[in-house]
């Protein structure tokens, strides 16, 4: 496991090296709210205000739809049976849209830092985590977007216990 570690980190440190210097423009800020799915049998409530940058690498898929590469950062809490802990994420995402729609696919993976990683319902073993997600976006209007994301977090087996925690989450964000 120590390779596979290894290239999560060099991943990350050449995607941020990457980054640094080049064209990328603000293009969004919000609030997210989610909690775990109905039967999942547990009580976990997530909320945190997050931003995205749009990169330079876009790529037209056909005439019809482009794909923009972006970084997201996000700060929140989240609980489970009142215990608390606060949370900070950030990597990369992608959103894959149809010309004129305004309608847009996003997904994305982002390592994540807990406060604490030991919950009433779960004992994700370390507080270094990833978040993947997938979701939907619409723009009600030229600045206001509503989203929602299935999100996945777990620590990848890099710690001893790896349980892994879904939540649906619900955003609403300012376009600049």
């Amino acid at each position: 496991m120590p390779g596979a570690r290894g290239l999560v980190v060099g991943f990350y440190v050449g995607f941020a090296c990457c980054c640094f210097g080049l064209d990328v423009h603000l293009e969004s800020a919000g609030v997210r709210f989610g909690f775990s799915p109905i039967g999942a049998g547990r009580d976990f409530h997530q909320a945190e205000a997050f931003v995205n940058w749009n990169l330079p690498w876009m790529w037209d898929l056909g005439s019809l739809w482009r794909l923009q590469s972006r970084v997201e950062v996000s700060a929140g809490w989240i609980e489970d049976s009142g215990v608390n802990a606060g949370l900070v994420a950030g990597g990369p995402s992608f959103s894959l849209s149809r010309r004129g729609s305004r309608l847009s696919f996003d997904c994305g993976i982002s390592p994540t830092v807990l406060t604490r990683s030991n919950f009433p319902s779960k004992d994700f073993g370390i507080p270094f985590e990833f978040t993947s997600h997938g979701g939907l976006s619409f723009e009600i209007s030229s600045r206001i977007r509503l989203s929602y994301r299935f999100q996945h977090m777990s620590n990848a087996g890099l710690g001893p216990h790896n349980p892994g925690l879904n939540l649906n989450m619900f955003g609403i964000s300012y376009v600049f």
